[in-house]
């Protein structure tokens, strides 16, 4: 279904790196969600008929997995904590575009049983609904997908993603290369890790090849990133964790952040405004720090452009010397 995600040079921090284009990778699945369900398209799920997850409501994991159920032709029930009044008489970005897939998305503070959930993160809640809520009673045909694509299955599409990052620079020979990418659950980085050290040793050119992949934490800080890291893999293929000394919190809005996404977008690649500014910002630090360092960058593009859709509007409201786009 997917096509080899092209790569293309770009110039950033003085220097010349590469950008996976993952975004490009289908009209409708891009990205790293495309990576982390190619797994349900490739194989037989055909005794399932309900979908159920859970997220943000603007989470690029939302509108991916609306596709999936509705190529699938199953129903898709979406949990989240809170919808807000605004975004539900103004429906826009991931969600109305999820809405308009078919999907059933529903705040869990209007469940009859919701006092049951107070206090829970909403992981711990969802264990709670599917196992509990007799509507899921029927678990032969139902599949649950945790929060972000957080599973085993996503290293499926991750494993071909690592292959294609070793042909590239093999092709290119890039013998010395560093993979870049931000992270939310850390899942991509976790298995692209696992899966570049395990191919290399396979095609015995770990001597003539050093692909190393390095993160940031956009969610929660580098420790709660190793905790998701630990869920996932052995602590051997976990990615070297970095950052630049700045605590970032996931969704505020950032005036650095902004300029940050202003700069990359320059080359003619349009980046999406949650992760990638912060992404940007700590390889900035780690390039200028490193600046004689003759390793070659590729960082991966994981889609979620239309998500901007809604921070945009968001960054234009809070600053306003921003110009309209």
């Amino acid at each position: 279904m997917f096509s080899i995600s092209p790569v293309q040079a770009m110039n950033f921090a003085g220097r010349n790196i590469y950008i996976k284009r993952d975004d490009l990778l289908h009209p409708d699945f891009s990205g790293n969600k495309a990576r982390k369900f190619y797994h349900f398209l490739h194989h037989d799920y055909s005794h399932i008929t309900k979908l159920v997850a859970s997220g943000s409501t603007q989470a690029n994991s939302l509108y991916s997995m609306s596709v999936l159920a509705r190529q699938q032709g199953w129903t898709f029930d979406y949990y989240v904590s809170h919808i807000s009044d605004f975004l539900l008489q103004n429906p826009q970005g991931n969600y109305a575009a999820a809405v308009q897939n078919g999907a059933n998305i529903v705040d869990i503070g209007n469940l009859a049983y919701a006092e049951n959930l107070t206090g829970m993160h909403l992981n711990d809640a969802m264990q709670y609904i599917v196992s509990s809520d007799p509507i899921y009673a029927d678990k032969k045909h139902l599949l649950y997908i945790p929060e972000g694509g957080r599973c085993q299955y996503a290293e499926t599409g991750i494993e071909q993603l690592a292959a294609e990052i070793i042909q590239w620079a093999q092709e290119q020979q890039k013998n010395k290369l560093m993979v870049f990418l931000p992270s939310g659950t850390g899942t991509t980085a976790a298995y692209l890790n696992k899966q570049l050290i395990q191919q290399l040793a396979q095609l015995s050119i770990v001597d003539v090849f050093t692909i190393e992949v390095i993160t940031c934490s956009t969610v929660g800080g580098d420790e709660y990133l190793r905790q998701q890291f630990s869920v996932l893999v052995d602590e051997i293929y976990y990615p070297k964790i970095i950052n630049d000394g700045h605590k970032y919190h996931f969704g505020k809005l950032s005036r650095r952040c902004f300029d940050m996404w202003e700069k990359v977008c320059q080359s003619g690649i349009e980046f999406e405004l949650l992760y990638d500014p912060v992404g940007f910002l700590v390889l900035q630090h780690y390039l200028n720090e490193n600046a004689n360092s003759t390793t070659e960058i590729l960082y991966i593009h994981q889609g979620g452009v239309l998500g901007n859709k809604t921070m945009l509007p968001r960054y234009q409201r809070k600053f306003s010397r921003i110009v309209q786009t």
